[in-house]
């Protein structure tokens, strides 16, 4: 099994506010683990951001729900925690506002 660190960036997410986007999915024959999530308001204004984590198998939850974050200020959103996730799995980020976050997902595949 090969162990392979990655980061995964979108920069100005959503595209359409309250539609959330798909920041990662997890490939085939793969099991991830999130090592951190890092969100950042790029706005003039505090914004609320949303984090889920849609599973391939298993209900959607939340892992942040319109948490504000103030102007030009970053989230850790697992504060040292981490979650594994399995084939098909998805983190997904929305914003009260279109194009206002900018997101670091911090990763390791294990395949």
């Amino acid at each position: 099994m090969a162990n392979t660190f990655k980061v995964k960036t979108d920069a100005g997410m959503p595209t359409q506010a309250g539609t959330p986007v798909t920041l990662y999915t997890v490939p085939g024959s793969t099991t991830t683990v999130v090592i951190g999530l890092v969100l950042c308001n790029i706005d003039v204004s505090q914004r609320n951001a949303s984090v889920k984590l849609d599973p391939a198998s298993g209900d959607t939850v939340f892992l942040l729900k319109n948490v504000p974050i103030p102007t030009g200020a970053s989230l850790e959103v697992l504060s040292g925690g981490k979650i594994t996730l399995e084939t098909g799995d998805k983190i997904e980020v929305d914003c009260d506002v279109a194009t206002k976050i900018d997101a670091t997902l911090s990763i390791m595949e294990i395949t």
